[in-house]
């Protein structure tokens, strides 16, 4: 019998859960690094071989004592594997396989898929379209660039996730107050010119640096607007081999090949300018797409993100072929916002396309599925209107208190 491959994943937050019982499934020993924040969470413990808990406040922790940690457990289980399961964990990750010389995504790589500067660069690079962008190390180019690109513009923190700390601006005046208050920090900021549009995701698993899966979707409210003003966030896949499928997705595998990602899951978003029809890459991630998008994800194609990258993880250590399951080709929409009640009553939601109910404290979250695309549409813009009148509650977007 073949001796189990030893996987150490790494979770920032409460996720994943599919990944390590799919990965303890295959007969493989999982170890987890946490928060102890996240002690008292209902992490799949039965199919966790141990779980180890790092100080800090929130997505800190002191990397040299991590380093120590996971150097301590491999004198008696060498390791085949680190993950990281969520944005804030790459670099954690990348860290630990430097000095362990343990295969996968390295540091250099590993910034193409956290720092928003380093993306802009490398896809400009590949000749990969992108809107203009500056850095804000020096006061001569952001004058220039500033003088040269119309506003409105975002300030954009180069490694918070999501939308999380976008700043935008509308003048010159308004946008030195921004850098001038950010004092030394402000090289961890990337200025980009904002461009009104439709905003895709597509959410990709990938082996030996070919996309075995994509699925375009498009959000109907996306991060940044619920981030800044509140609301109902929606999403649904968009129509197979339509004008915007297929360039959305040729654009995909260019970030994909070139920002040097071998294995695993890909989250990546583009956006279609509303001036001149161009699809353009915004940013992309290593993981799973947050915001229970897998779900989404599932529903419409029958791929569960989680689990196949378990898979695709599973194979590449054990030298096994890896085989996609059927991709189903149907339609699906996802939508998630906050909610006034701790457990809301969603018996009201009661039309045969409903197919997952979020179970999240102080969320409503749906996902529905469908053979027909303006079926789900429908249902989507009728839900946001019964959520905004009976449950949505707006909370004001957080400071960031600390940029990574």
């Amino acid at each position: 019998m073949e001796n189990p491959k030893t996987f150490v994943c790494i979770s920032n937050y409460f996720k994943g859960s599919e990944f390590l019982i799919q990965l303890k499934r295959l007969g493989n020993k999982v170890y987890l690094v946490t928060s102890e924040k996240l002690r008292d969470k209902p992490w799949p413990t039965e199919f966790i071989d141990e779980i180890f808990y790092m100080q800090g406040h929130d997505t800190e922790w002191n990397l040299e004592h991590l380093l120590l940690g996971v150097a301590d457990l491999m004198k008696s289980n060498p390791i085949d594997a680190i993950v990281a399961l969520d944005d804030y964990d790459v670099e954690k990750a990348t860290y630990l396989r430097e000095h362990l010389r343990i295969n996968g995504m390295g540091q250099t790589t590993g910034r193409y898929f956290r720092d928003k500067l380093a993306m802009r660069m490398r896809a400009k690079s590949c000749g990969i379209p992108i809107p203009a962008f500056c850095s804000l190390f020096n006061d001569h180019d952001i004058n220039t660039f500033a003088h040269a690109v119309s506003p409105p513009w975002v300030l954009k923190p180069r490694s918070e996730a999501s939308s999380s700390g976008i700043i935008k601006v509308f003048d010159i005046e308004s946008l030195w107050i921004h850098i001038n208050e950010m004092g030394n920090n402000r090289f961890k900021y990337v200025l980009e010119q904002f461009k009104l549009g439709a905003v895709f995701h597509c959410d990709s698993l990938v082996l030996n640096k070919e996309i075995l899966f994509s699925l375009t979707s498009k959000y109907l409210a996306t991060p940044m607007e619920i981030s800044q003003g509140g609301g109902v966030f929606r999403s649904s896949n968009i129509p197979y081999d339509s004008e915007d499928d297929i360039e959305i997705k040729k654009i995909n595998e260019q970030v994909i090949k070139g920002f040097g990602l071998k294995h695993g899951a890909a989250h990546t978003e583009f956006i279609k300018c509303d001036e001149d029809g161009q699809i353009y890459f915004l940013e992309t991630s290593s993981r799973v797409g947050g915001a229970h998008l897998s779900d989404m994800v599932e529903a419409a194609s029958n791929i569960n993100l989680w689990k196949e990258w378990a898979t695709i993880e599973d194979s590449l250590v054990k030298e096994k072929n890896y085989i996609l399951p059927k991709v189903n080709k149907g339609y699906a929409g996802i939508v998630l916002t906050l909610s006034k009640y701790q457990h809301p009553d969603l018996n009201s939601f009661s039309d045969p396309e409903v197919c997952f109910k979020i179970p999240l404290d102080y969320h409503v979250g749906l996902v529905l599925k469908s053979d027909n695309s303006q079926r789900i549409l429908e249902l989507l813009n009728n839900y946001v209107d019964r959520l905004l009148r009976d449950f949505t509650v707006v909370v004001e977007q957080k400071k960031v208190p600390k940029l990574h």
